[in-house]
């Protein structure tokens, strides 16, 4: 008999500032509709300067060490496409302000978007291999674009941590999962740039044909037929981008796109998305957050994951959810989590776009703005240093 393996445990956390679209669409002159309609974006979290994916990422997961102990936990996955180091994992520094034992395996992975749903399928393997292990993994990224650029309205920050377990509390994950990968130059970040770089109507494309490519193989793998799933979570760069990949699914596998019916599949998926803005590795889990922290109850009925990184790899796969999953969610606390962020003018905003460190190697302090649990204190010698508050 197999082992039921999933996400016992959910959490996110988001930046200390939120900046609102409509005070951007100000500044920029563009008619408001583009960002509320267009691409279906209220606002976007900005992190305070003393935060980053580690102070983000230790503050989603000190929650679920709280409530689950570490005893078990004896590997970390960090999954970002904003990584601090070239070296380090972002990990570590997560290990440590949690204070988990040195027994622990640690791990960085990057591919775009997609990373955490790697951690999470590389976990379920650990977990298939030693049940009595639990593995927490994080996805905690910072989305940042240039000023006035296209692609500055799609900015956002937030981590997820989940903690994959066997009789997991809230999503059992099944086999099979539908594999795409395809050589596409739609979206990057050099090493030498601080900003991403990307071609918006290639992206659009590649993440279409990543989809058809995920669900084709999924379908040869054995998996569900479309229309036994309950929601779908697909990775959202911009909310309107979710819609349009399910329209596009509908079409290829040959269903109506009824508006209605897409707005019940979709549509409590996004709620978080629309007010975070891109999260990059964290966004498809918090259409995840999102859609159980709403829902009617969804108990033994099936939920669809995209995946897509830009590059570009993808998944599709599925879970079911476990029958009194309402009593484990963190639903009060992630709201608060939103509605705690203090919001910008467009001069604040633009001071922390603009603020990063001097590379010379000095003693660099950071201004205290960050009302979370941990904070990045400052630069040493070229070394990052984290503080608990």
């Amino acid at each position: 008999m197999s082992l039921s393996i999933g996400i016992h445990d959910l959490s996110l956390a988001t930046g200390e500032f939120v900046l609102e679209h409509t005070t951007l669409a100000a500044h920029n002159g563009t008619e408001i509709g583009k960002y509320h309609v267009g691409i279906g974006q209220e606002s976007m979290s900005v992190p305070a300067a003393d935060e980053d994916i580690v102070t983000m990422g230790a503050a989603a997961a000190a929650p679920i060490i709280a409530r689950h102990g570490t005893d078990r936990i004896r590997t970390v996955v960090f999954a970002t496409e904003s990584s601090i180091d070239q070296a380090k994992s972002a990990g570590v520094y997560v290990h440590s302000l949690l204070g988990l034992s040195s027994a622990t395996r640690v791990v960085e992975l990057k591919q775009a978007c997609y990373g955490a749903t790697a951690g999470l399928q590389f976990a379920i393997g650990l977990v298939q291999r030693d049940p009595a292990q639990q593995v927490l993994v994080i996805a905690s990224d910072v989305s940042k674009y240039d000023l006035d650029s296209p692609g500055e309205a799609t900015q956002g920050a937030a981590a997820v941590a989940m903690l994959v377990s066997v009789d997991p509390a809230l999503v059992r994950i099944e086999d099979p999962s539908g594999l795409f990968t395809a050589d596409v130059m739609d979206f990057w970040r050099p090493n030498y740039r601080d900003t991403a770089l990307v071609d918006g109507q290639e992206s659009i494309g590649a993440y279409l044909q990543a989809a058809e490519g995920t669900w084709k193989d999924y379908s040869e793998q054995g998996g569900r037929p479309l229309g036994e799933f309950a929601a779908f979570c697909y990775h959202q760069p911009f909310t309107k981008m979710a819609y349009k990949a399910h329209r596009h699914l509908l079409n290829y596998c040959g269903y109506d796109t009824d508006p209605g019916d897409i707005a019940r599949a979709l549509g409590q998926t996004t709620a978080y998305n629309t007010v975070i803005g891109n999260s990059y590795t964290a966004s498809v889990y918090l259409g995840l957050a999102a859609l159980l922290d709403q829902a009617d109850d969804l108990s033994g009925r099936p939920v669809a994951f995209l995946s897509y990184g830009s590059g570009s790899v993808a998944e599709f796969f599925a879970g079911t959810v476990v029958a009194g999953y309402r009593e484990h969610l963190r639903t009060g606390a992630n709201q608060e989590a939103i509605s705690r962020r203090t919001p910008l003018d467009y001069a604040g905003y633009r001071e922390l776009h603009e603020f990063k460190f001097p590379a010379d190697g000095g003693d660099h302090a950071t201004p205290q703005q960050t009302t979370g649990p941990f904070r990045l204190a400052g630069i040493s010698g070229h070394k990052r240093l984290y503080q608990r508050r």
